[in-house]
């Protein structure tokens, strides 16, 4: 099975300016392709910026999948050859999602819509996704699609390892709170699940809140394929083997020490896991109780 060459683009994100961070996205592009990478990914919100103030003000900087964004940047796919994942937001009807969407050559465009939303920026006005997660094959690598807070709960990358993903791709926008989160919690997602794991974090400022890059490859034992370890723009490149991911049987003494990581798990036991509990702090329901 052939190694994939993967590109992630660190970036500043011009804020509701579309034309400007297309023009940008497709510069990366053009420079990722000319070095050899077959997948580009981009940051979370890579179009239209973060920090908007209300779904009002965000509506008229997101649009439809496809739309004239997308068909542009499948335009430069279909020139250069390689697939690309890049975070906008999406309308679809009244609804306004924080979306990431693979963009293939062929011009299909699988969406991922950011399940779990934390109480920051667009997210407060964003309809959660709702959708199952999903696993793309494009052409021999299998990938899965997070979003920022959704790299914060366990569930989402177990999922996609158990649906056969070779990497999962986390566009994000870290703040400056977020540091641990790059260091500890990303290499973690890679190890337990044993696959390749591609942060793919922006730059710049937005409102009072800084951006703090720190975009990662991990490979599956949690190593650093990539790293950037600050907040400048930056290409990052590694190159993964998708045969490796998909070999969970960790062998490291023959017969002594060998962990299998889907074949080691007790599923029968998880069950607190799916259970929606009565959670209280303090004898106090939680604001999303709504009485139950």
């Amino acid at each position: 099975m052939p190694h994939w060459k993967i590109a992630a683009v660190q970036m500043d994100c011009a804020f509701a300016d579309k034309s400007k961070n297309l023009e940008t996205i497709r510069a990366r592009m053009r420079e990722a392709a000319a070095n050899g990478a077959q997948l580009v990914i981009f940051p979370e919100c890579a179009l239209s910026g973060y920090c908007f103030e209300s779904k009002e003000e965000a509506w008229p900087h997101a649009e439809p999948i496809p739309g004239p964004s997308t068909e542009a940047i499948a335009r430069e796919c279909v020139n250069l050859g390689i697939w690309v994942i890049v975070g906008m937001l999406e309308t679809a009807g009244d609804h306004l999602y924080n979306a990431c969407v693979l963009i293939r050559p062929a011009g299909i465009y699988p969406i991922y819509r950011k399940i779990h939303l934390p109480f920051l920026g667009v997210d407060r006005f964003t309809t959660p996704g709702d959708a199952p997660f999903a696993v793309h094959d494009i052409g021999g690598l299998r990938v899965g699609m997070n979003i920022c807070y959704d790299g914060s709960f366990p569930e989402s990358a177990r999922c996609l390892m158990l649906l056969g993903a070779d990497l999962i791709v986390l566009s994000t926008n870290w703040p400056t709170g977020a540091i641990s989160t790059a260091k500890t919690l990303i290499p973690a997602r890679a190890l337990e699940n044993h696959l390749y794991y591609a942060a793919v974090n922006r730059i710049g400022t937005e409102r009072g809140f800084r951006f703090i890059g720190m975009s990662r490859i991990l490979g599956c034992r949690g190593e650093f394929l990539a790293v950037s370890e600050d907040d400048q723009p930056t290409i990052l490149y590694a190159e993964i083997d998708p045969e490796t991911a998909r070999n969970k049987h960790l062998v490291n003494i023959p017969g002594k020490y060998e962990l299998h990581r889907t074949r080691d798990r007790r599923p029968a036991l998880y069950g607190p896991i799916v259970t929606q509990a009565e959670w209280r702090v303090r004898g106090e329901p939680r604001k999303n109780d709504k009485g139950r």
